[in-house]
């Protein structure tokens, strides 16, 4: 991809690192802080304001980062006030509202929408078409597959605001859908077009509409292998920061830090 720098515009109240690449027709908006090495694509808008913008003159637009080693495929909107750690990557035309914050190492695929108020941990992999809703709690190395979404509203229309949370190394299946306030666990599988709305506990396999609990997923077997293939971690490295050394040995060294 070149690019040109065309028809780009950068305020200055923003702050803009070293080796920063920024594609055609992209907006960075006041308060945008952009560290070192990060890549924006063509017809990106960057720290879109609030609703206020267009009714106080007084606003000032909340800080947004991005830090380093990003990169942002073309034609994203990401709202002011969201954070998005290290080496977060998205696929193109996502949008991301307000006080969205992500953990290092983050991915979000293409289509998706993230609705604000949602905190993410480390190594989360959205994949297409996923829907977050505000208030949402996403913790660390968490997959979500195509055309998930968690919804927030128990009583629908109303003023409550209450996502779903769900616990570290989780895999959300596709279609799957999280009622308002549902806790998964750590570990937890939820099979394809899941309708969860009960707590699910830790290592869990759920699956149906609704979601009802099938087995402890440690009994499920490698179709390769026939071998337990859950906890995943000690069955995939790709991608992941003890890929070569093994999750075990990583997560002894993590412990020591």
């Amino acid at each position: 991809m070149k690019f040109n720098n065309v028809n780009v515009r950068i305020s200055a109240k923003a702050k803009i690192g070293k080796n920063v690449r920024i594609g055609d027709n992209t907006v960075i908006y006041d308060n945008v802080e952009i560290e070192d090495n990060v890549t924006i694509c063509n017809d990106c808008i960057i720290g879109e304001p609030l609703n206020d913008y267009y009714v106080d003159a007084l606003y000032d637009n909340p800080v947004t980062k991005i830090m380093k080693n990003s990169f942002i495929r073309s034609h994203c909107l990401f709202y002011a006030g969201s954070v998005f750690g290290e080496n977060f990557s998205s696929g193109h035309r996502v949008t991301i509202r307000e006080n969205s914050k992500f953990g290092n190492n983050c991915r979000v695929g293409t289509l998706s929408d993230i609705q604000g108020f949602v905190q993410f941990g480390n190594y989360c992999w959205l994949h297409s078409n996923v829907h977050i809703g505000q208030g949402s709690t996403i913790g660390n190395f968490v997959f979500i597959y195509p055309y998930v979404v968690l919804t927030n509203d128990p009583t629908p229309p109303s003023d409550i605001c209450n996502g779903p949370t769900v616990g570290d190394y989780s895999q959300i299946a596709v279609f799957s859908v999280l009622l308002p306030g549902v806790k998964i666990g750590e570990h937890c599988l939820v099979g394809a077009g899941s309708i969860v709305g009960k707590d699910v506990g830790d290592y869990q396999l759920v699956l149906g509409s609704p979601a009802k609990f099938i087995k402890d997923v440690r009994e499920i077997k490698s179709r390769k292998t026939d071998e337990p293939h859950y906890p995943w971690p000690q069955r995939f490295e790709r991608g992941m920061p003890w890929a070569n050394i093994g999750y075990e040995k990583w997560l002894e060294d993590s412990n020591k830090k």
